[in-house]
């Protein structure tokens, strides 16, 4: 069997971890090539990592003699800059896409994201031709949006490149159950909380509801398409829904009708006296999620998730309350990043 080389960007992010791991264990799989702003604990014996910034570095040395490139990389801060996420995730794309091109790579699998779609006016679940036009109210969905209309360009200018994207709901994990706190809560959520007997009531808001999958779950999607001759997308989620009674279940809490106009309203006075990281534009974009139908990556990719949806709520629940997950490495110094792409693929030691 002759075996692979596949390149990850944002390899050492919540999803590039477990798509790591996933390619590792592989036999298809011969090398994989980890790129990341930051550096790389020891895992994965066939993992090679550099640390490089998509949005900066020379991409097309480390993409050539490539079988397949795997796009993770994504900033979720500083949401009061969109500039900068602007410039890491959509300009860095583009990057990405065109040294894929230019190193001769023949595949590309590209991580999209539920918020990518446009609201639905139903509630039927909605399969992957739904419109990709985004929510405009948040920097993420307006951005996943974005890079999907250039994928579109990409494909039509580069038909030889076999592409494939993967959309995935809310993706968690136990180990970054403290960065996505961090993330996402700010430094006034306290994880310690999140058991069952400190959480006696939760806002019961009409329509807000999400799809969640565990990180090994949408790895082992990702790996598919990465190995199989598939193209086109795939939404990739467990079951059931997660709404605002499923997690008072979960908790063991009473629900307490709250409008969601009062929320968005809360959020935005604690967004402007700097008290939570993420924008109300961002609750307001999971209102307006579509259900994704899971049908297609099913039947074409035979992917079966080994999580339910309440396995991983409560996986990532007992993580917050563990203050799973380490703290944010640090970026490497510029001088030291461009010294180690000038002298080749560092081992992680």
């Amino acid at each position: 069997m002759t075996t692979q080389r596949i390149v990850v960007t944002g390899a050492t992010g919540n999803i590039g971890t477990s798509v790591v791991d996933a390619l590792d264990t592989d036999p298809a799989v011969g090398t994989i090539v980890g790129l990341g702003r930051r550096r790389a604990g020891p895992g994965a014996t066939k993992a090679e990592f550099v640390q490089a910034d998509v949005a900066r570095d020379d991409l097309v040395p480390i993409l050539r003699h490539a079988d397949a490139v795997v796009h993770l990389a994504w900033l979720f801060q500083p949401t009061r800059r969109p500039e900068v996420t602007w410039r890491a995730n959509v300009l860095g794309s583009l990057r990405v896409f065109d040294a894929v091109a230019e190193a001769g790579v023949p595949k590309l699998v590209y991580s999209s994201s539920v918020g990518a779609y446009s609201p639905a006016v139903h509630d039927r679940p909605v399969a992957e031709d739904w419109p990709t036009h985004g929510w405009p109210g948040a920097a993420y969905s307006r951005e996943k949006a974005y890079v999907e209309r250039c994928l579109d360009n990409f494909e039509l200018r580069h038909p030889d490149v076999r592409v494939a994207r993967v959309r995935p709901g809310f993706v968690f994990q136990r180990a970054a159950a403290s960065e996505q706190r961090r993330l996402f809560g700010g430094p006034f959520v306290p994880g310690s909380l999140m058991r069952p007997s400190l959480v006696p009531v939760l806002p019961d808001i009409p329509g807000l509801r999400m799809q969640v999958v565990h990180s090994i779950d949408l790895a082992d999607a990702i790996r598919r398409c990465v190995l199989r001759p598939v193209s086109g997308s795939f939404n990739v989620a467990t079951e059931p829904v997660v709404d605002m009674p499923f997690l008072a279940e979960q908790l063991g809490a009473r629900l307490v009708p709250i409008p969601a106009a009062l929320v968005k309203h809360a959020l935005g006075a604690a967004w402007r006296l700097h008290l939570v990281p993420a924008t109300p534009g961002l609750f307001e974009t999971v209102l307006h999620l579509p259900v994704m139908d899971t049908g297609r990556a099913r039947s074409e990719l035979d992917w079966h998730p080994r999580y339910t949806a309440a396995e991983t709520v409560a996986e990532f629940l007992s993580g917050l309350r563990a203050g799973a997950g380490a703290d944010t490495a640090p970026l490497a110094p510029d001088g030291q990043r461009a010294h180690e792409l000038a002298t080749g693929v560092g081992r992680r030691p």
